[in-house]
């Protein structure tokens, strides 16, 4: 067995226990391998492991790496996305998670029509308050669920969150449960279904699994140690 192969066995191991004692179903919970900074021939071998969710957090980086992958892979923005960017992840991405304002969404639905395509939307929602992270003030997402009648071309199926970086996973706890409560009243009072929370990454992935998430983003406990970033050819 592969050193990557053996890593993936972990992360499923310890996904299946989290998922255990939550009394989650088989099947509740996918595992998205984050291949940011990692090249075609990694994404060819967590692919040939059994992983198909990948996410990448840069379009240009994206771009020029899922040619080169196998094409049966399904490819997620986690990453912040820039408006000068939307055309380009229209056409890359079959989910974004990262949508953290009402233009960014117009900007979205504009590209869609343009291109004939449909894509599932997770809102980026701020549930920490850090001045420094992107997302919706969890105040306002009420009102982008209830205008969502107004993007006919965009699905949106869930919430992300980011928590705040602690050292013990448990920090992550409450951010968890504050989105997975905020969805549970947001759809009480908009009549929306959200069905999918974005939550947990390598070092928090179960707590995130006990507290609701749906997606885990797992990008060193896979791939090991990310390497430094390459230049990408255009990016500014």
């Amino acid at each position: 067995m592969s050193a990557m192969a053996e890593r993936i066995a972990a992360v499923q191991e310890r996904l299946t226990r989290a998922m255990d004692r939550a009394g989650r179903k088989p099947g509740e919970v996918e595992l998205m391998a984050v291949s940011k900074n990692h090249g075609p021939d990694a994404v060819r071998e967590a692919a040939a492991c059994g992983l198909s969710l990948f996410g990448e957090n840069r379009v240009q980086e994206a771009a020029a790496k899922i040619p080169e992958c196998p094409g049966h892979l399904r490819w997620h923005l986690i990453g912040h996305l820039q408006r000068n960017k939307v055309k380009a992840a229209v056409e890359l991405f079959e989910t974004i998670h990262s949508v953290d304002s009402w233009r960014l969404l117009e900007t979205l639905e504009r590209a869609c029509d343009e291109t004939g395509r449909r894509l599932n939307i997770l809102l980026e929602v701020n549930v920490s308050g850090e001045s420094v992270k992107f997302g919706f003030d969890p105040a306002n997402v009420p009102d982008v669920l209830r205008r969502s009648p107004e993007l006919p071309h965009l699905d949106i199926v869930g919430l992300m969150t980011m928590p705040p970086l602690t050292e013990d996973p448990e920090g992550a706890r409450p951010h968890f449960r504050a989105l997975r409560m905020c969805r549970d009243r947001w759809q009480d009072e908009t009549g929306m279904p959200l069905p999918t929370l974005s939550m947990g990454m390598s070092h928090d992935l179960e707590v995130a699994v006990e507290e609701g998430s749906h997606i885990v983003r797992v990008g060193t406990a896979i791939f090991g140690p990310r390497p430094k970033p390459q230049p990408v050819e255009n990016e500014p």
